[in-house]
């Protein structure tokens, strides 16, 4: 009897750690990273977008007119803390959609980023990487919309 439990609990154990290993990579997961970075810029959250970004990240803004690193990113956000700048009221992102492709998994979309007097919507395409079962964003590419489109 004693061996018969011992065999279940063993066998209980092995495949515990094989269902609980659920990959970071999958639509609703990405969403809602995604949708935990638009929040870290909102509330200037600097841990938590240093945990987020790759080593390696690039942002392309606006047709080049600026490409940062993560460094470049994280050092904007220490500056708006240390000076107190906190101007944009809100971030909404949607009609956003995901593509997964093995580690590798893009969500794109449109962000409405409000600072006053009026809204900007940006288009928005970001890339995410799976690394030992973590996602990281490795580059995001974003462009204003002209209003009369």
């Amino acid at each position: 009897m004693k061996l018969i439990s011992i065999v279940i609990v063993i066998a209980g154990l092995s495949i515990l750690p094989s269902s609980a290993q659920e990959p970071c990579l999958n639509p609703e997961n990405l969403k809602k990273i995604d949708a935990s970075w638009e929040k870290a810029q909102l509330e200037l959250d600097l841990d938590y977008v240093d945990s987020l970004l790759h080593d390696d990240f690039t942002w392309v803004h606006n047709h080049a007119s600026m490409v940062d690193d993560k460094t470049a990113v994280l050092d904007r956000i220490k500056r708006n803390l240390s000076n107190n700048i906190q101007n944009t009221r809100s971030r909404i992102s949607k009609d956003v959609t995901v593509i997964i492709s093995g580690t590798t998994g893009i969500v794109s979309g449109f962000t409405i980023v409000d600072r006053g007097p009026s809204p900007t919507t940006y288009h928005f395409m970001r890339t995410y990487v799976e690394t030992n079962g973590t996602c990281y964003l490795i580059a995001n590419h974003t462009m204003a919309v002209p209003e009369n489109e």
